[in-house]
C-alpha cells in the first residue's frame, strides 16, 4: 500500500492504527528485547502505541484531554524504562502512569462502541483495539505488583519477570485460554489476575455480544 493511502486509512480508522501498532509491538518484542539498542527501539514503538491510542480517543465521545494528560508523562517514562529496565522505581512509576492511561483508552473505545446503533468498520477495529488495550493495562498492573511484592509471579529468587512475560500472562488471562507458564503465586498477584479474568468474561458478554446483536438486527432489517 502506498504511503498516502496508508495515512488516509489511519486517519479514517484510528482504531485500526492502534490495533496494528499493538500487534506490531507484540511481534517485535522477541526480536528486540535483549539489547539496549533493541529496548530503545521498542521504547519508540511503544511511544507510537501511546500516540495511536491518543489519536483513537480523540475520535470517541470521551475527553481527549484526559488521554493527553496521562499519555504525555507515559511517553517520557516509556523511554526511561526502555533504558533502565532493572530500576524498580522507574518500572513502578511507568506502570502507575501507563495502567490508568490504557484503562482510560479502553473506556473511551468501549464508550465509542456504545455511542450509536450501527456497526461501522472503525467500530469493529475498536473492538479489537479495546481488548488489546485492556491486556496492556493489566500487564502494567502486573509490573507494579511485582515491584511492590517481589516474587508475585513465581520468578526464582524473587527476580522480576520481563515485561513480555507479563504481557503474555495478561493476554492468556484476559482470553481465558490458560496457556501461560507464568503463574501468580502471591495473594496480591492472584487477586489482580482474578479481576482480569472477570473483565475478560464481561468484555465478551457486554461488548462483543452487543456488536453481534446489532449486526444480526441490521441484517434482518435489510438496511
Amino acid at each position: 500500500m502506498k504511503p498516502a493511502p496508508l495515512l488516509r486509512v489511519v486517519r479514517t480508522h484510528p482504531s485500526a492504527g492502534l490495533l496494528a501498532a499493538q500487534l506490531t509491538a507484540v511481534l517485535a518484542y522477541p526480536f528486540f528485547d535483549h539489547t539496549a539498542l533493541g529496548r530503545g527501539a521498542l521504547g519508540v514503538l511503544n511511544m507510537v502505541v501511546v500516540l495511536a491510542a491518543v489519536v483513537a480517543v480523540r475520535r470517541t465521545p470521551a475527553f481527549g484531554w484526559v488521554a493527553v494528560v496521562l499519555g504525555g508523562p507515559a511517553l517520557v517514562l516509556t523511554l526511561l524504562e526502555a533504558n533502565l529496565p532493572d530500576q524498580g522505581g522507574v518500572v513502578l512509576a511507568s506502570a502507575v502512569l501507563h495502567a490508568p492511561f490504557y484503562f482510560y483508552v479502553s473506556y473511551a473505545l468501549i464508550r465509542y462502541l456504545y455511542e450509536d446503533e450501527r456497526v461501522t468498520r472503525d467500530e469493529l477495529f475498536a473492538t479489537g483495539a479495546a481488548f488489546t488495550v485492556v491486556a496492556w493495562a493489566f500487564a502494567h498492573v502486573f509490573a507494579a505488583v511485582q515491584v511492590v511484592w517481589p516474587g508475585s509471579f513465581g520468578a526464582p529468587e524473587g527476580d522480576p519477570l520481563p515485561w513480555f512475560d507479563l504481557l503474555f500472562l495478561s493476554f492468556t488471562t484476559l482470553t481465558s485460554v490458560g496457556l501461560s507458564d507464568v503463574l501468580p503465586v502471591a495473594d496480591h498477584a492472584r487477586s489482580v489476575v482474578m479481576v482480569e479474568q472477570v473483565t475478560g468474561v464481561l468484555y465478551v458478554a457486554l461488548v462483543v455480544s452487543r456488536l453481534v446483536g446489532l449486526t444480526v438486527a441490521r441484517a434482518r432489517s435489510g438496511s
